[in-house]
């Protein structure tokens, strides 16, 4: 009796594997789409051109005319827009979208104290001085300064609503409120109807909060970084798949219209500063090889649209550098014939 009970339990521990193995194959599944289906385009950092010393207009009038991007997402950084309290500074902007109008080119326009590149928590220095709550005020106001001044322009094609906010304990960052995240998706949606963007990590995140407020949901997708708690070199063990199954999982629970990969890995990423590393050092995270090999992986992801991350590094090592490799790789890739997707 006592073989016949343990036959018994290593049959239904086989059997629950097997059906285990079954669930995961199926909600891996998902349609890969054909190259000339899929949309490309950047994210593009005023600050970030800055820091590397590059002129940031000419880095961005390269990206619109050289490298032909038809897709952006900017962002409204906080301290830059309002320096000062009360005291409004729209001129970079407006010309970053006036640039992308005149070549047809389409905005995703990213609002928030936290919004792409480190430290992610952008405040003005004045905001720093205040509690929670008024510094809650003061963002609302800005959020909406800057949806009611670019509203009506029709390069706006959706808002991003603060950046990977379930992430908060990347970046010099206060832990998140999830009250105030929904009213500044709240505020967001009574100014304008245009599609909310949220955006949550790929790796490290499990998506179905972002994307349960979302129209748009926007992942970032990496491969090989540097973890300072860990004091190493990471290369994430996951394939493709992985996102698909994500994907599935969430989906269950979240039904945003749109799936994006909002951040794609093009640059590098190290214990410093990549401007401050050797190229060998640079190569580690990210080459023209990998270049080419996270775009197959993105594909074999099941996404349409992605959004690079790195054209400020592309033109910085053309310039300074001597080295376009992966400038003129991205060029190719953006004058490729591409089918613009509104939907997924």
């Amino acid at each position: 009796m006592e073989r016949k009970a343990a036959l018994k339990k290593i049959f239904l521990a086989f059997g629950f594997f097997i059906l285990l193995v079954l669930i995961v194959f199926v909600l891996s599944r998902g349609k890969i789409y054909p190259q000339n289906e899929l949309s490309y385009g950047v994210t593009f950092s005023e600050k970030q051109a800055t820091d590397l010393g590059l002129d940031w207009k000419q880095t961005y009038s390269a990206i619109l005319d050289d490298l032909g991007v038809k897709k952006l997402r900017l962002s409204a950084y906080w301290d830059e827009v309002e320096p000062e309290r009360g005291d409004f500074e729209w001129q970079d902007l407006d010309w970053q979208i006036d640039q992308a109008s005149s070549r047809k080119a389409q905005v995703i326009l990213a609002l928030g104290g936290r919004l792409p590149r480190w430290p992610e928590c952008h405040w003005p220095g004045w905001a720093g001085q205040l509690d929670e709550a008024a510094r809650g005020k003061e963002i609302l106001t800005y959020i909406e300064q800057g949806i009611d001044r670019y509203k009506n322009n029709p390069t706006i094609v959706a808002w991003q609503i603060e950046n990977e906010p379930f992430l908060s304990h990347f970046g010099e960052c206060p832990s998140l409120d999830k009250n105030f995240l929904d009213q500044e998706i709240a505020l967001a949606r009574r100014l304008d109807p245009r599609p909310i963007v949220i955006t949550d990590s790929g790796e490290l995140s499990i998506w179905i909060p972002a994307a349960s407020r979302a129209d748009i949901f926007g992942t970032t997708m990496y491969r090989d970084t540097y973890s300072k708690v860990l004091g190493r070199y990471i290369h994430y063990p996951i394939g493709p798949s992985f996102f698909r199954f994500k994907k599935n999982i969430a989906s269950f629970f979240a039904h945003p219209k749109k799936w994006v990969v909002i951040e794609l890995q093009a640059e590098p990423w190290g214990p410093i500063s990549y401007q401050d590393m050797t190229e060998a050092e640079r190569d580690r995270t990210m080459d023209l090889q990998k270049f080419k090999a996270i775009l197959a992986f993105a594909r074999e992801a099941g996404f349409r649209e992605f959004y690079l991350w790195g054209a400020e590094w592309w033109y910085w090592e053309k310039q300074t550098q001597h080295n376009p490799a992966l400038w003129a790789e991205a060029k190719t890739l953006f004058n490729s014939k591409t089918t613009i997707s509104n939907s997924q």
